[in-house]
């Protein structure tokens, strides 16, 4: 997980990300998520308007109060909010709203694809041609 402040430079969030090879990074303030920043958020929002990277901070061009999971909510209900607001990303938070994690839609295809070859097995061992 990338984290930042909302004060940091457009330019530094993308040389972050390059680093890190992710795709966001989460905006911070005192621990608590305040803002999301996504690779699309950059070529929509700053290269597309042209806007100067170096001069501009992040907070500028994140997308405010992002959607946040809680650390024990279920995947289910998470997926549901995720499709309502069509978010591809999003933080987990603790129950005093403090930055846990980020979750992506790559993750969430991990866990159902492992989940889905432990269902095939049992289907798999079970069957009557498996005897």
């Amino acid at each position: 997980m990338v984290t930042a402040s909302p004060e940091e430079r457009v330019a530094v969030i993308a040389r972050m990300m390059d680093e890190r090879n992710v795709g966001s990074v989460v905006i911070e303030r005192d621990g608590c998520p305040v803002g999301i920043v996504t690779d699309r958020d950059l070529a929509v929002r700053v290269c597309a308007r042209n806007v100067d990277p170096e001069s501009t901070s992040v907070r500028d061009v994140m997308t405010c109060d992002p959607f946040v999971a809680g650390r024990n909510d279920t995947l289910w209900n998470v997926m549901e909010c995720v499709r309502e607001q069509g978010v591809r990303r999003f933080p987990v938070v603790d129950d005093d709203s403090r930055l846990v994690g980020i979750v992506t839609m790559d993750d969430v295809v991990r866990i159902l694809a492992s989940e889905m070859n432990c269902v095939t097995e049992i289907v798999r061992e079970s069957s009557p041609t498996a005897r």
